[in-house]
């Protein structure tokens, strides 16, 4: 009997110990999960932080939950094609004039708004090619809402240049009777360039009658300096450029970002018996890719994005405002946001963010915080 002693007065001594604990639990439960929220709040959207000790079997058997619920994707950075139709005929071009669609000016305002509400922080307009609808004017008209209605923080345009005029930049420059530079509305300008032999450029179906493209760029690089846009080259590697020494030339143009990208095929595009280009001559191997990369090193402004990097880490919009998906190697849409919302059309993007952020995605965007020496 002597040997239950010690059992007995543990016994007597948790009763003792239990109301005095409980209390102790019940008062540090609610300061946990207030740290909890408060460090998943500072760490950001993706912050994971462990089930607290003791709970691991419970959190356990609940399956996913014990990573936390699955918090939507934020279309931080969003390229909105809202026109299909070009007047180029780039034989690689892997998002072709399949309609003719434009979306009203309303309607468009009221997606980007949508967008914005949702957590997009950039705004890159693109096409087909943007200027060629109603002259520039409906996309200066999107570029002005973002900025002063909006506040995004970039607002930029890929384009291929041949249609901008300086009179653009000049339109676009004053706000509310103020004289303001164009920059206070666009961050970023970015102009296609795959060559700087003009040849070259023909060739691909970078090019329109007597205009030299490379000319036209040289242009355009003065008017950004003056009007206080940054300056930024897109130039797609394929077959007839992969060998060119691009080294000089973009020194000299000095873009804030010289953005070189790998040919791809994307079924339905460039590619398939559904597609209105055939871009199987154009494309290159990842070893000529690298090569390319590996002797232009020295340029300073090189973003490269092979095929990896560059096929789902976008967030795409087409005309219709639906998030295309290329996972499977072609641009399957989701619903438009216009009628599902963002959050649900987002689901369906294939959005890679991980790679998004792995390509340099994130980087200094406002021309405010480039500090550019103009």
């Amino acid at each position: 009997m002597w040997m239950l002693a010690p059992f007995a007065l543990a016994g007597k001594l948790l009763s003792a110990l239990r109301k005095p604990l409980g209390s102790l639990w019940g008062s540090v439960v609610p300061w946990f999960f207030w740290l909890r929220s408060a460090l998943w709040l500072a760490g950001g959207k993706n912050t994971r932080l462990p089930p607290p000790r003791g709970q691991g079997e419970r959190q356990e058997s609940r399956g996913e939950e014990e990573e936390g619920p699955d918090l939507p994707t934020a279309p931080t950075s969003v390229n909105y094609h809202f026109t299909r139709q070009c007047n180029y005929k780039c034989g690689f071009c892997f998002h072709t004039a399949k309609t003719s669609f434009v979306l009203p000016l309303a309607e468009a305002k009221r997606g980007l708004r949508m967008l914005q509400a949702a957590g997009m922080e950039k705004i890159n307009f693109s096409g087909g090619e943007p200027f060629i609808h109603d002259r520039g004017e409906y996309l200066g008209k999107l570029v002005r809402f973002c900025k002063e209605e909006l506040r995004l923080p970039s607002v930029s345009i890929v384009s291929n240049g041949s249609l901008i005029r300086e009179r653009w930049f000049q339109n676009y420059e004053k706000l509310k009777g103020a004289h303001f530079s164009s920059g206070e509305y666009l961050d970023i300008l970015a102009i296609s360039c795959d060559s700087f032999d003009e040849q070259v450029n023909v060739l691909i179906g970078r090019g329109q009658g007597k205009k030299n493209h490379v000319e036209n760029l040289q242009k355009l690089r003065a008017w950004c300096r003056d009007y206080r846009v940054a300056f930024k080259i897109n130039s797609v590697i394929n077959r007839f450029n992969v060998d060119e020494d691009m080294r000089e030339p973009i020194k000299a143009l000095n873009p804030v970002r010289w953005k070189v990208f790998q040919c791809l095929l994307i079924e339905g595009e460039n590619s398939g018996e559904e597609a209105l280009r055939e871009a199987q001559q154009f494309v290159i191997s990842d070893e000529e890719f690298e090569g390319f990369l590996d002797r232009h090193n020295e340029v300073s402004c090189l973003v490269p994005e092979s095929n990896q990097k560059m096929k789902d880490s976008y967030l795409i919009l087409d005309e219709y405002m639906r998030f295309l998906n290329c996972r499977n190697g072609r641009k399957d849409p989701s619903k438009s946001i216009l009628d599902v919302g963002v959050e649900e059309a987002i689901k369906f993007s294939g959005f890679d963010e991980k790679m998004f952020l792995k390509r340099g995605g994130k980087y200094v965007w406002s021309k405010a915080d480039l500090k550019l020496d103009w």
